[in-house]
């Protein structure tokens, strides 16, 4: 598990050790062997506390430096990356972290040096970290249970930092902040797009009080701390503080940073959350749900052009950011505890409007807008994916799938209850978005929905699945664009048969030429995706460039149940390969089947198992009526749950449960990441579902 209590460990200089160790590596390069490719930072063994756009990434002792992901962010510049605590007279050893929710954590040490004989500790820090939307603040606090006044010498070193969120994920070195500038208790430096002030608070003194948490009591316990420059480019700040007998004194700093020309910004406060009615019986799920609302409630953001419509970011530590697929997605799992929904208000409803903000009204090839077409990406200036040969612009609007995707949603949330008034204004963005998908969404007219990128440095997949190599035969060979998914076929459809049922409730032309579409795209896709192979048929994962039908086996199928694209007959076809070993890991759902000969349990979208795609499968079998199978997957996810400390990443491994005890970690997973957090609400609507029908046990 991750992000639990960590075993004793003594928090060393890890800033200066990253710093030796690169240096080493380098020398050792430079004479023997040729310089290593830059690799992504893993992440799955850090610690993360965030408040969107604001992150603090540790090692499990809250120390900062030892891993290349490690440092406070905000936005898309990292402002500090080392961080290490030292006490005059003693060892720091850190023996538990505790996460206090999705924004702080409690790092718990012994200061066993300033003991008195005997076998029980005496003394112990804690280091409470809480994170704000504009940075980070820490309290230090020294708690003893001897019968003395001790004095304690604190500090903590940190080395700022101006690296940007595509440098670090590329590999490539960190890079100094500009004009570091040292005055008494407080430092500032720039760098990037951030301009950052660090500064020191007071130390007081709580006497009689071991248990009390060291309540801060009288300033008398000494000042706020001096802070010094070091030659190698680190700040020390130092405390002396006056512990009382059996009391505690406390110290702190605040790093505060502002962002220069951001696109998109934080969400003071906490969500509210509708009633988890009825609640959930599985403590697994009750746990999960717990996370996951915390984590989606940090998730929160809005842009700046609309401070009032609020979305779910994607994902930490790279997508602080508005994404199309991502954030609808998100919304629409979570949108049976969204308790602003009939008010106009909501986490739904912010995402509609926004979305339909950005609406593409131009053909722009270099970012792929096109009238109607819902955004991909936001950034404040253009994306660069190093060694990969891709630039996306600052507004991309590089997907196949978002745009339907936001008809689906405005359908649900006015079934949920969006109020007529608020469905009306997006209307004409309705309308807008289903001529995108047959003018331009088909782009030759067969009616179905394909893409390619035209630029030759955008996504070369542009479906959920946009890793360069997620679309291949099942003999391993990669398929030839432009790509024709299948579940861009089954929201299409859904799309075109709820935006019908809008019209029509609405007054506005148009419905019966919709479900006309929808009719011709159903008779298609049964004509040209349907294969067949040793354990009976099966839709293909896509048509390629000569719309020959792609024959894998994916998790894919798991999206077009529920949508009305598939008969009942076909629909138990794809439930029942759903929950075939093959894709079904015991885990959760594999993204490609075991069988295929691409098939790799770390495999990016080629057999790890990513928990929001499980979570559409669950909602798709539950509402075709397959409960057992909808079980028997969720049952999967919670298995895996506890091991990810009920923080569910972005994705695991594919490795079957019969074969290993615990899931996989996939070290660069993302976590926490909106649709993982909001799959949990998914599963108790599916279960609950299940539940009321009689179906199947509870969860």
């Amino acid at each position: 598990m991750t992000d639990t209590t960590s075993r004793p460990t003594t928090t060393v200089d890890s800033g200066a050790a990253a710093d030796a160790a690169d240096a080493a590596a380098s020398a050792t390069s430079a004479t023997s062997a040729p310089a290593a490719e830059p690799l992504q930072p893993f992440l799955a063994a850090e610690t993360v506390v965030l408040k969107a756009p604001a992150q603090a990434w540790s090692d499990s002792t809250g120390a900062m430096g030892g891993a290349a992901i490690h440092g406070v962010w905000v936005g898309d510049t990292r402002v500090l990356r080392g961080h290490r605590v030292e006490v005059g007279g003693s060892r720091v050893e850190t023996i538990a972290s505790v996460p206090l929710g999705a924004s702080s954590i409690r790092f718990e040490s012994l200061l066993r040096g300033l003991d008195d004989h005997g076998a029980d500790p005496d003394v112990r820090l804690s280091l409470l970290r809480e994170i704000g939307t504009g940075g980070v603040r820490e309290t230090l606090t020294a708690t003893s249970r001897l019968a003395r006044e001790l004095d304690v010498v604190v500090s903590v070193v940190v080395r700022p930092d101006a690296s940007s969120m595509d440098e670090v994920k590329a590999g490539l070195p960190a890079v100094p902040p500009r004009d570091v500038q040292v005055d008494g208790a407080r430092a500032s430096w720039s760098g990037g797009d951030a301009v950052t002030t660090l500064t020191t608070t007071g130390s007081g003194s709580a006497a009689g009080g071991a248990d009390d948490g060291g309540t801060t009591g009288s300033e008398d316990a000494g000042g706020a701390a001096q802070v010094e420059a070091t030659a190698d480019g680190e700040l020390r700040l130092t405390w002396h503080l006056r512990v009382p007998a059996r009391g505690a004194a406390s110290a702190g700093l605040e790093l505060a940073t502002v962002l220069d020309g951001a696109v998109v910004a934080g969400v003071e406060g906490d969500q509210r959350w509708g009633a988890l009615d009825p609640a959930p019986r599985d403590d697994r799920l009750a746990r999960w749900l717990d996370q996951a609302l915390g984590d989606l409630s940090a998730l929160r953001m809005t842009t700046a052009d609309r401070p009032d419509d609020v979305f779910f970011a994607a994902g930490a530590p790279w997508f602080f950011t508005l994404f199309g697929r991502d954030s609808l997605w998100a919304a629409r799992l979570a949108l049976p505890l969204d308790p602003d929904l009939r008010t106009g208000l909501g986490v739904a409803a912010g995402t509609l409007r926004v979305l339909a903000g950005l609406q593409g009204t131009h053909e722009v090839a270099a970012s792929a807008e096109q009238p109607g077409k819902i955004m991909h990406e936001l950034r404040q200036r253009p994306l660069e994916i190093h060694g990969e040969g891709v630039t996306l612009a600052p507004l991309y609007y590089g997907t196949v799938d978002a745009t339907a995707l936001w008809v689906c949603l405005l359908h649900d949330a006015w079934r949920a209850g969006l109020p007529d008034d608020e469905v009306q204004v997006l209307l004409p963005h309705l309308e807008a978005a289903l001529a995108w998908m047959r003018d331009h969404g088909d782009s030759d007219g067969d009616g179905l929905l394909e893409y390619v990128d035209e630029t030759g440095h955008g996504l070369s997949n542009q479906g959920w699945k946009d890793s360069g190599d997620s679309v291949q035969w099942s003999d391993g060979r990669l398929a030839d664009g432009p790509i024709a998914l299948c579940e861009v076929q089954a929201y299409a459809h859904e799309a075109a048969v709820h935006g019908a049922d809008l019209l029509d409730a609405f007054d506005r032309p148009g419905a019966d030429e919709w479900r006309g579409w929808a009719d011709r795209l159903r008779t298609a896709f049964r004509e040209r995706f349907w294969v067949t192979d040793a354990r009976g048929r099966f839709p293909a994962v896509a048509l390629d460039a000569d719309k020959r039908a792609v024959d894998t086996v994916t998790s894919n199928i798991g999206h077009l149940l529920g949508t009305g694209l598939l008969d009942a007959d076909e629909e138990a076809l794809v439930a029942a390969r759903l929950v075939d070993p093959s894709l079904a890991s015991g885990f959760g759902l594999r993204t490609l089947s075991s069988d295929a000969a691409g098939f790799w349990p770390l495999g990016y979208h080629l057999g790890t198992v990513w928990t929001h795609d499980t979570a559409v499968a669950i909602g798709g079998l539950a509402a075709t009526h397959h409960h057992e199978e909808a079980r028997l997957l969720s049952e999967g996810l919670l298995a895996a749950a506890p091991w990810f400390g009920y923080r569910m990443p972005e994705l695991h491994g594919g490795d079957a449960a019969a074969d290993v005890p615990a899931p996989v970690p996939y070290p660069a997973s993302c976590r926490p990441q909106a649709w993982s957090a909001a799959a949990a609400v998914a599963v108790w609507a599916a279960t609950s579902r299940a539940c009321a029908c009689g179906d199947a046990g509870g969860a």
